[in-house]
């Protein structure tokens, strides 16, 4: 094919997109540890959801695990960003097990909200997606039934409260903002006493991520969401993107995972990335495109993030 005949594509690259701070602190957390301690180093669950990050702390000497009995006993080990049910370091300490908590600070604030409306007597409502590590970490650090989950509009239509007057309702950090304010609307309509977070629950990443698709998917013929597909944030990527007016979305972990029958000869294509998503896959996407078109690039201007969250003060020094 000549270059005159080489398919044009214009690719918009959404702003903000990528690595959020809590996800850099993760992994400079398995770092520093592993430059402390040395090697192994022990994490428990993957410390974010992405197999390219994973894998290159396997290649530094961390091993992930599923639970702590496959932890020796006095090694470290690292609990990942989405947070631990509170059995899980007392079980460390039980197993003589030396710890480090890479908790998402965000996520920290979720948890200390629960325990708060706790001992206010309040029913707990939890919004988030039954399953996800982040919920089952939240709803870990009370008594089993003292926080409730729902998913949707309907569940909160159906919920039953002892006292409508002493509620409250908490958020997974990486939900549809859309998708959220529907269901907190229904609750409210339902409870109007119910008492919400201070400040809302859905971290800034996650707002800020969803409004830059929101920017550019009525202009895409394809919008394409690098990240993994046991991501919640990359998943809610797409789904905006689709309801904001892009005709078709796809979630892919790297550039291997191009279907280009699928993706055919878009004449725009919006791309972003998930919070645990590094650039390094974005631009390897790119670089793919490059390949088969010729790519006109355009960085579409967007909210700044300036946020750091501190490492531990064990890694500190």
């Amino acid at each position: 094919m000549t270059a005159a005949a080489t398919p044009e594509v214009q690719i918009m690259l959404a702003n903000p997109r990528g690595f959020c701070a809590g996800v850099e602190r993760a992994i400079q957390i398995v770092e520093r540890a592993l430059d402390k301690y040395g090697a192994p180093v022990y994490v428990r669950h993957e410390i974010v959801h992405n197999r390219f990050v994973v894998e290159g702390l396997e290649k530094r000497g961390a091993v992930f695990v599923e639970e702590l009995d496959e932890v020796p006993a006095e090694a470290v080990v690292v609990f990942s960003a989405h947070g631990v049910p509170k059995w899980v370091p007392q079980d460390a300490e039980n197993r003589k097990q030396f710890y480090v908590d890479a908790t998402c600070p965000l996520v920290s604030k979720v948890h200390v909200e629960a325990e708060r409306h706790f001992r206010d007597g309040l029913e707990i409502i939890m919004i988030g997606h039954e399953g996800h590590p982040e919920v089952v970490g939240t709803m870990g650090q009370l008594p089993d039934g003292a926080i409730r989950l729902i998913e949707n509009t309907d569940q909160a239509s159906t919920i039953e409260i002892d006292d409508p007057a002493k509620v409250a309702f908490i958020t997974q950090t990486t939900l549809s903002v859309d998708d959220t304010a529907e269901i907190v609307q229904t609750l409210k309509q339902r409870f109007p006493d119910i008492h919400s977070p201070r400040k809302e629950d859905i971290c800034y990443a996650t707002t800020n991520r969803q409004a830059a698709v929101k920017e550019i998917a009525a202009n895409c013929d394809l919008l394409l969401v690098v990240g993994a597909h046991n991501s919640s944030n990359s998943k809610r990527l797409v789904e905006v993107a689709l309801r904001a007016g892009c005709p078709r979305a796809l979630l892919v972990q790297r550039a291997s995972e191009l279907d280009w029958e699928q993706i055919g000869q878009p004449g725009t294509i919006g791309v972003t990335a998930g919070a645990s998503a590094p650039e390094v896959l974005v631009q390897e996407v790119l670089d793919a495109f490059h390949e088969r078109f010729d790519v006109k690039v355009r960085e579409v201007d967007g909210v700044s993030e300036d946020v750091i969250f501190k490492l531990p003060r064990v890694l500190r020094t």
